[in-house]
């Protein structure tokens, strides 16, 4: 089989009509991979938002101890 020969076959390939479970195939594969990221993205902005109201919570305490409230007799 010549070079002519292989890149003729080649392009008739990718010029062929892909079976439509073949596309669903890759466009499944595509959206479980999106949704997994997407789990992923989620899991880290509440594992911020956990951060943060633990640092509010944290700093409201601290601000309370050095304000009057927390001013000891």
């Amino acid at each position: 089989m010549s070079w002519k020969d292989i890149t003729v076959r080649y392009v008739k390939e990718l010029m062929k009509p892909k079976p439509i479970s073949e596309i669903i195939e890759k466009e499944m594969r595509e959206a479980i991979i999106k949704k997994l990221e997407a789990e992923s993205a989620v899991e880290y902005a509440r594992s911020i938002v956990q951060y943060n109201q633990q640092r509010i919570e944290r700093l409201e305490k601290r601000l309370y101890e050095h304000s009057d409230g927390g001013a000891r007799a």
